[in-house]
C-alpha cells in the first residue's frame, strides 16, 4: 500500500500541482513541512489576522496528527502495533481509534486491496524508515508474512478496548491518514467562517469554495517526466484529488537487476503492484479518495473498473505502464489533456 511518512518530497516531486491563478487582496498562503512532506495552504476572503490564527492552528493540529499516526517512531499507533501482538486485549488511544475505524470500511469497500494491516510488510521492503531501501526482501521472507493474512478483519476494537487474533498485524495508515486530516482540518476551517480554501499535502489536495471568481484548478503531473503535466481539472466545492504513482518512492540498482520497485505494496503477492503508473481519483471525501487511488493503483488496468464501482468512485485517471490513458466517463468530461495520450479504455462507474 501507498505510505506518506517515508521522507520529504520535494516541489517537483508531487502528484498534483496547483495552477498559477490571479491573486487577490485577501488571499493568503502558507507552506511547511508535516506528515513527511510539503504542505501548502491558501485561504480566501477573509481578514489577515484570521489567516494567520488558522495557519497556526493547522500546523498545531498536522504536529499531533503525525505524532499521533507515525507507523514507526514513539506513539500512540507504534503503541498499538506493538500490542496488537502479543493478541491479548488492551485499551487504545480514542485518536488512533477513529482513523482505524474509517481505514477498516474502506479496506471492505476496496476488496482488501487498500489494506493498512500489512504494516509489517512494508516494513520488510524497508520503507518503515527515512532512508531510501536498498536490497529488496528475499522471496522466503515476503511468502512467510502472507501466509499469515493480516487484514483489518483480524482487529476486533468494542469502545476502547481492542484485540488482534494475528500477530502479524501491524497497521500502516499511510495509505488514509493524509485524507483523513485534510477532511477534519477543512471542516474546521468551515466552521470558523472560511468558505474558500485549499489544503494540499505533498500534491494531494482538497478545496471548498472557489479561487477567487473561478474554480479551483489543479494539475496531474506526468509519472514519468516530473515537469510536464497530463491534464488538468477544476475541483468543485468540497472535492479532493489524490494521486497515487509509482515514483514517490523506489529502490532500483543493480543488486536488484535494475528493477523499479516502488514503495505500493500489492497484499496478495507481497510484492509492488504491476500494470500502473499512476492513478487520480477525484471524490467529495478525501480519506476516501485517498484509499481508492492505492486500492485502484494495486487493482491496475485489469481490475480499476470493478474496485471503483466497489468504493462509488466517479472519477478516475489511470495511466497504465506503457503510458496510455484509462478513464472513467465522468473524468472524461472534466479534464482538459496538458499532451497527447492514448486513451485505450473509458468506462462508465
Amino acid at each position: 500500500m501507498r505510505s506518506r511518512y517515508h521522507l520529504i518530497i520535494p516541489l517537483i516531486f508531487v502528484s498534483l500541482l496547483t495552477t498559477a491563478c490571479q491573486k487577490k487582496v485577501s488571499e493568503y498562503h502558507d507552506s511547511f513541512l508535516a506528515f513527511g512532506t510539503i504542505v501548502n495552504i491558501t485561504l480566501l476572503d477573509i481578514d489577515e489576522k484570521l489567516a494567520q490564527a488558522s495557519f497556526r492552528s493547522i500546523r498545531e493540529d498536522l504536529q499531533i496528527m503525525h505524532r499521533t499516526w507515525h507507523v514507526w517512531e514513539p506513539g500512540p499507533l507504534m503503541r498499538l502495533n506493538q500490542l496488537l501482538e502479543t493478541k491479548s486485549e488492551f485499551s487504545a488511544a480514542p485518536s488512533v481509534i477513529e482513523l482505524f475505524h474509517v481505514a477498516k470500511d474502506l479496506s471492505l469497500k476496496s476488496q482488501q486491496l487498500f489494506n493498512p494491516a500489512i504494516g509489517k510488510l512494508i516494513a520488510l521492503w524497508g520503507f518503515h524508515s527515512h532512508n531510501q531501501p536498498k536490497v529488496a526482501p528475499s522471496k522466503q521472507a515476503i511468502l512467510a508474512l502472507l501466509k499469515q493474512q493480516p487484514s483489518m478483519q483480524d482487529i476486533t476494537i468494542q469502545g476502547v478496548r481492542a484485540r488482534s487474533q494475528n500477530a502479524a498485524v501491524k497497521l500502516d495508515f499511510g495509505g488514509v491518514a493524509k485524507g483523513f486530516a485534510i477532511d477534519r482540518l477543512l471542516k474546521e476551517l468551515k466552521y470558523k467562517g472560511i468558505n474558500n480554501a485549499l489544503i494540499d499535502m505533498g500534491g494531494d489536495l482538497k478545496v471548498i469554495g472557489k479561487h477567487g471568481k473561478r474554480a479551483w484548478k489543479v494539475a496531474i503531473r506526468d509519472p514519468r517526466k516530473k515537469d510536464k503535466l497530463v491534464a488538468s481539472i477544476e475541483l468543485k466545492d468540497k472535492e479532493a484529488a489524490f494521486t497515487s504513482g509509482d515514483y514517490e518512492r523506489y529502490l532500483r540498482n543493480k543488486k536488484n537487476n535494475d528493477k523499479h520497485l516502488h514503495h505500493i505494496i500489492d497484499p496478495r503477492t507481497g510484492y509492488p503492484a504491476t500494470g500502473t503508473q499512476s492513478v487520480t481519483v477525484v471524490h467529495n471525501n478525501a480519506a476516501t479518495a485517498d484509499a481508492a487511488a492505492t486500492a485502484l493503483f494495486i487493482a491496475g488496468p485489469k481490475q480499476w473498473i470493478k474496485t471503483a464501482k466497489a468504493m462509488n468512485i466517479k472519477y478516475v485517471l489511470l495511466i497504465d505502464t506503457k503510458g496510455a490513458i484509462h478513464i472513467s466517463s465522468a473524468m472524461s468530461k472534466r479534464v482538459k489533456f496538458e499532451q497527447e495520450r492514448q486513451i485505450v479504455e473509458q468506462a462508465e462507474l
